[in-house]
């Protein structure tokens, strides 16, 4: 449902999230490592999220991104995340693809679709970065096809 921007954004963020939580501030070459994402690629989109102060960064060696507020209640909303990434028209689009779709005029999916797309939209607005890499911590999810 969301870009591909806003799927490694997501990834990036929970795993830097893990990082911070044992001290540690990994670059973007690392990042893109361990979230399989090309590194040109992930270095646009942490520079995204630093400029939009989602995240914050320091250059140079030793350097890194980190949270400056690590804690449950201050991290960001994967609902944040995909409206910093561009996506948050997925949560007013027609399933089909059209335009102009509601209640009036809807599109032959409408019905169904729309229950699915204001389920995403919960779980999106409840779930936090900090909760997803808590889950990855406890080995109760993964982020990459290489962490078993």
């Amino acid at each position: 449902m969301v870009g591909k921007a806003a799927e490694y954004a997501i990834r990036a963020l929970v795993y830097i999230c893990m990082k911070n939580l044992e001290g540690k501030t990994p670059g973007f070459r690392e990042v893109a490592k361990e979230i399989e994402s090309p590194e040109p690629y992930t270095a646009k989109i942490l520079q995204t999220l630093a400029r939009s102060r989602v995240l914050s960064s320091v250059k140079g060696r030793g350097g890194g991104f980190f949270f400056k507020e690590l804690t449950p209640e201050a991290s960001p909303t994967l609902y944040d995340v995909i409206s910093q990434m561009g996506d948050a028209h997925i949560f007013t689009s027609c399933g089909f693809g059209l335009k102009h779709c509601d209640d009036t005029h809807p599109c032959p999916m409408h019905e169904e679709f729309l229950p699915i797309r204001d389920g995403f939209y919960r779980l999106v607005r409840k779930e936090t970065i900090y909760s997803l890499a808590q889950k990855v911590m406890k080995r109760e999810a993964v982020i990459n096809r290489l962490m078993n």
